[in-house]
């Protein structure tokens, strides 16, 4: 006879993602597994004296959140000064300002979470902006998407960064196109400075965002918060090999409550050798807990500095349209390369132009290599031509997308993003609902410390596309229902990253991954969702989160 079960949550509702018994009011497990999912009092035989049996008390009871794109190692830095929200220079100088008279003796001023829009006039930011809030400090400081560095005069010369400086590890040096001289403002920062090659630099030049036991502390605490949101998979999107050693470090020290997948960065310039190195690093992380194994590119960079790549030229500009980090034909032979060798691979796009060429590149995989299950992913699909959305499911192409970022009070009208792609192509924005109609496998994602972590947040803005405070919603055409957000959430992004066949739906014989809310959401109203919390999340059957 089967023992009793570790743990039931009875009188829920149970929101299953199988489409097979999409819901029930009760589920069990035991060593690890789900042995149960049922209705009414079905699941008395199942309790013994030692089972922790739990009251839904009727809240939504989920399967665990698989964040398909969380850089927890990247994370936020509590030693930064912290300038989300800042919505001008003189508010990002008085918080400089702050920090500083907590800090009088930090050699580097370090800030994260800069915002575009807080320089005046749509232009990108220089030293001379930040000058005047920081002295003789040499400062970097990051902007909320990570993509871009902004130094002052101080960090110019610390850095040796002169009117010769074109390439760093770290990034592009941008120039005053009258004088020559170097701007303070480096594009390329997630490509360059999240690399191997950059992250070393960043020590070697002194600066302590990139120490080790930085960025494990930022880890720590991310892997803290995914565990409190009941996000029981992480997929940490870019790492190099020597970032592997900070998530060995969170299993030894029990950090790693969660389950991870590591994708490893492949930047222009990898080489076979690597490669092969890739390939041990899989094997040798290959577990249900931690897992190494996809690949990182990029195929262009971001909108509001100009940097994606565009089918037509950026609004108010008659030629500029971004440029690809490889030639279409250069990348086509590359990605169809990796194919052979089994690889997935995981392509930032977020331009039109961009998007069509990683779709043109596993076109040419598919028919030099023949069709395979890669589902190789197209990340962020943040301004996709018509014409290319139902290529993502005939070329089986996962749409990896973060629905909080087409978020009118990130992106829309008056932001940045909106303003540089222009109101005729704000149809083309974060296009959810017509990629889910054209069948394509949604996989839905926080891109933190981008955007709030908390999948709550991205579930609110998928079902209404408005910003956290409400108003009107951008697009709203392209909002998908609760029940397709909590797929992409859940089920999508297990089939993303091959983890369909053991999690993501509520099933019997899957590990029992799941996460009971505070409340049920489908009776709420979509602003409501943000007040919602996690109660429990369970991991193998395991509880790790526990709201007080």
């Amino acid at each position: 006879m089967n023992r009793p079960a570790d743990l039931i949550v009875h009188n829920a509702h149970v929101h299953t993602v199988d489409d097979r018994r999409p819901r029930a009011e009760a589920v069990a497990v035991r060593d690890g597994r789900i042995v149960h999912v049922g209705d009414g009092d079905d699941w008395r035989a199942l309790a013994g004296p030692a089972t922790e049996v739990v009251d839904g008390r009727g809240r939504l009871l989920v399967p665990g959140f698989v964040d398909s794109h969380n850089h927890v190692r990247l994370g936020s830095d509590a030693a930064c000064v912290q300038l989300a929200g800042a919505t001008d220079l003189p508010e990002i100088g008085r918080r400089i300002g702050a920090w500083l008279e907590r800090n009088p003796d930090a050699d580097w001023i370090e800030a994260e979470a800069f915002d575009y829009s807080a320089v005046p006039g749509g232009r990108m930011p220089t030293a001379a902006d930040l000058d005047p809030y920081t002295g003789d400090h040499p400062a970097l400081v990051l902007s909320y998407d990570v993509h871009t560095a902004w130094l002052n005069t101080a960090a110019l010369r610390r850095l040796g960064i002169t009117a010769d400086t074109r390439e760093l590890a770290f990034g592009t040096v941008r120039k005053d196109p009258a004088t020559g001289e170097p701007t303070g403002f480096l594009t390329d920062f997630a490509v360059r400075g999240l690399s191997r090659d950059g992250h070393r630099a960043l020590r070697a030049a002194g600066v302590p965002w990139a120490d080790p036991d930085r960025q494990y502390g930022r880890l720590a605490a991310s892997l803290d918060m995914a565990a409190s949101y009941g996000i029981t998979t992480v997929v940490e999107p870019q790492n190099s090999l020597d970032d592997l050693a900070l998530f060995e470090r969170a299993i030894a020290e029990g950090r790693l409550r969660s389950r991870l997948v590591a994708a490893l960065f492949h930047p222009r310039g990898t080489t076979a050798a690597d490669l092969v190195e890739f390939a041990a690093a899989a094997r040798r992380h290959n577990g249900d807990r931690f897992r190494v194994g996809p690949l990182k590119l990029y195929i262009d960079d971001v909108v509001e500095p100009h940097t994606a790549a565009l089918l037509e030229p950026y609004a108010g500009h008659h030629s500029h349209r971004g440029e690809t980090f490889y030639p279409a034909e250069e990348f086509a032979e590359l990605l169809t390369a990796l194919d052979a060798a089994g690889f997935q691979a995981f392509v930032h796009a977020t331009g039109d132009r961009g998007i069509r060429t990683v779709l043109d590149a596993v076109e040419h995989a598919r028919r030099v290599n023949g069709p395979r299950d890669a589902r190789h992913q197209v990340v962020h699909v943040e301004c996709l031509d018509p014409a290319d959305v139902p290529r993502f499911a005939e070329l089986g192409v996962v749409a990896c997308m973060q629905p909080r970022h087409c978020s009118p009070d990130i992106a829309g009208p008056g932001k940045d993003w909106a303003e540089a792609v222009g109101e005729g192509r704000w149809s083309k924005a974060w296009p959810m609902r017509s990629l889910q109609e054209a069948g394509a496998t949604l996989a839905f994602s926080s891109d933190w410390n981008v955007a709030e972590m908390d999948p709550l947040v991205g579930l609110y803005t998928a079902v209404t596309r408005r910003g956290l405070a409400g108003g009107d919603p951008w697009m709203a055409e392209e909002t998908v229902s609760l029940a397709t957000a909590l797929r992409g959430y859940t089920l999508g992004s297990a089939h993303a990253n091959f983890l369909d066949d053991r999690l993501g739906s509520l099933t019997p014989g899957k590990l029992a991954d799941l996460v009971l809310l505070s409340d049920d959401l489908f009776a709420l109203d979509p602003k409501a969702i943000l007040e919602a919390r996690v109660e429990l999340s369970v991991v193998d059957g395991e509880v790790v989160h526990r709201a007080s």
